[in-house]
């Protein structure tokens, strides 16, 4: 046989036996044979190198017996893993009516002698034994690797003075271990004990602490395993000085009063990491990376007045460090400022509004503190059977985040319309006010104060009118997206609106609306249908209600309309309620009341499908719930992008109102509701 391994090879004729072997490919199938432990079926298939590679290029005889007699280590890493270290692992070959074993010191002639095109088939068990389980879990100190290990023979020797000293654990870091003496001694949850122990140190104030990967000591006659834990404390610490450096634009007060940490408050990753989120979440910056200083610095010394020393004019305020800390740890924040102009398109159709195309410019950062100036420009009304003319939406917006105080926004706008609706025709002249703020968990309100300057033809009649109002609103948001273009699978949302508003110059009249939508979203996966997030049933409710003042003595666009896609599809926009005799103008009313029930259902390859039901009404009655009752359905695809599902949805009436459109298509971006 070394003779022939140093032959050379000169050509077909004189090619030794063995290398005709050597080339021979076998092809193979792998079998792993269920055992009493799923978990340890699953990890031996996952770590046998005969499974992962028998899809690959088929290998000789000699090549598959060293696959084999490799995989017997990575098997019975798989039964340990699990803490069956009393256990074995068996391997089987199968070719041509024989069989024989892995370890079977011929296996290699086995598979040279099976003939050309035979498929081996290789049997992979486990005999388990019993399950060992976790013994003592002992943390000692570390001493930064000194070099001095504890051999595996040294167990009963722990707590001798020639080991590292064992450390008496506090009653929240023994709960943090997650693990008891007299559990299943599996190594993921042994390992698991690392991350959790680090975690808590550190949460508790030790940022420099460290905790090594635990160390089994195996005792056999016991069937149990020890776990050995080198950990350091450190010192207990506060947050230092804060360095915040990348600044170019972005104005570093603005920063620090929007900071969630302060210097002195105790060092928990927790909150260092809650505050590099928060400050991401600005929009100004394309990154945000947190460190922690090079050394520890000591606490500031207390100022004590010399002796002897009056001080009659000012008081001495005697701060004290919290107890059991040791220093303070400087932290740096490192900003890559993100591009402060952006420029984006906005299009979209149905076929009652028609067409819209804009466009709309955004600064951020605009003063150096976040604010915000959007200038936006859009075309409407470009066709469609609600429309009778193009129109446009121009406006200036100016939004000043944290404004007097942390997480209170004022909005400023300016904006002018012009639209050529079926029901009147409207040019207006916009001025906002708003601020806003979040309330309490899931909840945010905002109040503001509007005044309009329109002029508006209705059924032949002209009239310009000043609307002065004062809006006020709560919303409530329980579905805990991830952004706001992400559609909501699960949860709650709500909102009430109320507006006090006075009408002067055409006809002076004082009415409040009053509006509420609600919507809720169930996803299938509970009740074991679908995978979490693929179908889920959408619901909404709204409502609408003017007190105050009658139909006619409204300005028209203040009064209420149903019909389109924000309400009830299938009806063409401001379709629904009442008609200005036999025609098909809106007149509106003051009471409103829609429902909708929509199923959406996720498919491959960013697509997916929706299936929906509108109904609702609008009648003169300040009261909901009277009206003609208006029902639509229809249905759509969605195709899910990074910004947002694109939407096209058909919907039909059921019963079409005189004039009324038989079927509705509308185009956006993002869902409904």
């Amino acid at each position: 046989m070394v003779g022939w391994e140093t032959m050379p090879v000169w050509g077909e004729d004189s090619m030794p036996v063995v290398h005709e072997l050597v080339r021979h490919p076998l092809p193979y199938t792998t079998v792993v044979v269920p055992t009493a432990d799923k978990d340890v079926t699953a990890g031996m298939a996952a770590a046998s190198q005969l499974v992962s590679l028998q899809a690959t290029k088929n290998v000789g005889p000699y090549a598959l017996a060293g696959r084999i007699r490799e995989d017997y280590g990575r098997l019975q890493g798989a039964l340990q893993s699990r803490g069956y270290y009393g256990g074995h692992v068996t391997v089987t070959v199968q070719a041509e009516g024989k069989t024989i074993d892995g370890h079977a010191p011929d296996l290699a002639g086995f598979l040279a002698s099976i003939r050309s095109g035979v498929t081996v088939t290789i049997r992979l068990g486990a005999v388990l034994g019993e399950q060992f389980t976790v013994g003592q879990i002992i943390v000692v100190e570390d001493d930064e690797g000194d070099g001095k290990e504890v051999a595996a023979g040294e167990q009963q020797q722990i707590h001798g003075p020639a080991v590292r000293k064992v450390l008496t654990l506090s009653k929240g870091e023994r709960d943090s271990l997650g693990m008891e003496s007299g559990a299943p001694a599996v190594a993921a949850d042994v390992l698991a004990i690392q991350g959790r122990l680090l975690g808590h140190l550190q949460e508790e104030g030790y940022g420099l602490s460290s905790v090594q990967a635990p160390q089994a000591i195996l005792h056999p006659e016991r069937k149990q395993i020890d776990v050995q834990i080198r950990m350091k404390r450190g010192p207990k610490l506060v947050i230092g000085p804060m360095a915040l450096n990348g600044l170019q634009r972005v104005k570093p007060d603005y920063i620090r009063r929007r900071m969630l940490l302060r210097e002195g408050q105790l060092y928990q990753p927790s909150v260092l990491e809650q505050a590099r989120l928060d400050l991401g979440s600005t929009g100004l910056f394309a990154s945000v990376v947190q460190k922690n200083g090079d050394k520890v610095l000591p606490l500031p010394e207390q100022k004590v007045p010399p002796q002897g020393e009056r001080t009659p004019h000012k008081k001495v305020v005697t701060q004290h460090p919290p107890a059991g800390v040791d220093g303070a740890l400087p932290i740096d924040f490192d900003f890559t400022e993100g591009k402060r102009h952006r420029l984006t398109g906005d299009v979209g159709y149905s076929t009652d509004l028609g067409g819209r195309a804009g466009v709309s410019w955004l600064h951020r950062n605009l003063l150096g503190r976040g604010e915000q100036l959007r200038v936006a420009a859009m075309a409407t009304g470009l066709g469609g059977t609600a429309q009778q003319g193009l129109g446009y939406d121009g406006y200036v917006d100016f939004m000043k985040p944290d404004f007097l105080q942390r997480s209170q926004a004022l909005d400023l706008r300016v904006e002018a319309i012009r639209q050529l609706l079926y029901s009147y025709r409207q040019t207006a002249l916009l001025v906002q006010g708003r601020v806003e703020r979040p309330l309490w968990k899931d909840f945010s309100g905002s109040a503001g104060v509007t005044l309009e300057q329109e002029h508006i033809r209705q059924f032949g009649r002209r009239a310009d009118y000043f609307i002065a109002s004062i809006p006020v609103k709560l919303d409530y948001d329980g579905t805990h997206r991830s952004s706001p273009i992400e559609p909501a699978t699960h949860g709650f949302r709500v909102s009430l609106g109320v507006t006090p508003s006075i009408s002067m110059e055409h006809k002076t009249s004082f009415f409040i609306p009053m509006n509420m939508q609600a919507s809720t979203y169930f996803d299938l996966t509970h009740v074991g249908l679908t995978k979490p997030g693929n179908s889920i049933i959408a619901v909404r409710v709204m409502v609408g209600s003017i007190q105050g003042a009658s139909t006619w003595n409204l300005p028209p666009d203040q009064r209420l309309y149903a019909g389109g896609p924000g309400s009830i599809r299938g009806f063409r926009y401001q379709g629904v309620g009442p008609q200005y005799g036999t025609t098909k103008y809106a007149i509106g009313g003051t009471s409103m009341d829609a429902g909708t029930v929509e199923f959406r259902q996720r498919l491959p390859k960013n697509f997916g499908l929706a299936a929906f039901a509108d109904a609702g009404q609008v009648s003169d009655n300040s009261i909901p719930g009277h009206g003609k009752l208006r029902v639509g359905c229809g249905g759509g695809i969605r195709y899910f992008t990074p910004i947002g599902p694109v939407r096209v949805d058909v919907a039909v009436p059921i019963n079409r109102p005189h004039r009324g459109d038989k079927w509705e298509l509308y185009l956006g971006l993002g869902e409904t509701f």
